[in-house]
């Protein structure tokens, strides 16, 4: 069968998550012409989606089609299903794939849309997969990322993304399912490298925002950013990715887009803490998740395990966790010993 054959095969996909990024993909699918059946946590979601079709708890003012079919039945949202969309917080991820584990059809492509790194185990979404599904139930892994707030994807804006599998050809049949003219898609093969630039680069957002928050100026912006995707990139290749991954949409246009847009929650955690507030003020009034919170720690702990210097990440970690004053740690980072922009010994 041809990839163009597998692709007009799919009528339906699953969406777990109700989230806004879960809405929003539902949505977007559901403008293609796919059935979407959309797992939402929340009854009042189910129910809200179901009466008014539009989730104002987490993405108001998008109006869904008929054809998204909230429920709370994992059985009935991910059974038969040949592609599953997990948009769930990485923190989530886990549990909810003990959930469907039991009702997933062989052969199915699981496809991680959250941009987080576990804190304990220090794994991906692709090596949570790996290590929970048992190895009786062939399904293929795959992941979702690149610069995309929500709600730009549920007005319709144009927006680009990358959705990369290990098989080439499993990866260009969802950039085939998944795309149109308003989301456009990247296919890859390197899922590492494309995990790793979605949930660091939440990171080094939280420091620009806490650079911005002190009114260090556009200057210290461009160096945050510049010098973020730097430690991402050395950490990236340490543990196998393509360097070239991260000056992608994936690495680059992800951070690009978290570091300086006004509708990103990691960078407004930053920005507040570097106005003053403390992170439990911050945490208690948002209503959704700051991925970059608990990915600091799993970054910081992964580059400790790798051997990894990564100065950005360590200051952002100390702030958050240890208590440490937001002008100290800018201050540490400039004071930092000299040495060569170009690291050429980080690549293979």
């Amino acid at each position: 069968m041809t990839i163009e054959d597998r692709v007009r095969a799919i009528k339906r996909v699953a969406v777990v998550g109700a989230g806004a990024w879960g809405t929003a993909l539902s949505f977007h699918l559901a403008g293609k012409g796919l059935e979407v059946s959309l797992w939402a946590l929340e009854p009042e979601v189910v129910e809200q989606i179901g009466a008014e079709r539009e989730n104002r708890m987490y993405l108001p003012g998008v109006r869904l089609p008929e054809t998204v079919h909230p429920s709370q039945d994992m059985k009935e949202v991910v059974g038969n299903q040949r592609i599953v969309i997990l948009a769930v917080p990485s923190h989530h991820m886990r549990p909810v794939l003990h959930q469907l584990i039991p009702h997933l059809s062989p052969g199915v492509t699981l496809v991680s849309a959250a941009k987080g790194i576990e804190n304990d185990t220090l794994m991906t979404m692709s090596q949570v997969f790996e290590e929970v599904i048992p190895e009786d139930l062939p399904v293929h892994r795959a992941v979702l990322s690149g610069p995309s707030f929500s709600r730009e994807v549920g007005q319709g804006l144009p927006t680009a993304v990358t959705v990369a599998c290990q098989d080439r050809e499993i990866s260009q049949v969802l950039q085939h399912v998944l795309a149109s003219s308003r989301l456009r898609m990247y296919s890859s093969t390197d899922v590492i490298g494309v995990e790793l630039g979605g949930a660091l680069k939440n990171v080094i957002a939280i420091g620009t925002g806490i650079s911005d928050g002190l009114n260090l100026g556009l200057n210290a912006r461009a160096a945050f950013i510049t010098r973020g995707l730097a430690e991402i990139t050395r950490l990236g290749v340490r543990m196998g990715a393509n360097p070239l991954t991260f000056m992608g949409l994936a690495g680059l246009g992800d951070l690009v887009l978290t570091c300086t847009g006004d509708l990103s929650r990691n960078r407004t955690v930053g920005l507040k803490l570097g106005q003053g507030q403390k992170l439990a003020e911050i945490l208690k009034v948002m209503t959704v998740v700051a991925e970059g919170v608990r990915t600091t720690r799993s970054a910081h702990d992964l580059a400790r395990r790798e051997g990894v210097d990564m100065p950005i990440t360590a200051q952002v970690y100390q702030v958050l966790y240890e208590g440490k004053e937001a002008w100290q740690a800018l201050r540490d980072l400039m004071s930092r010993g000299l040495k060569p922009e170009i690291e050429l010994d980080i690549y293979p």
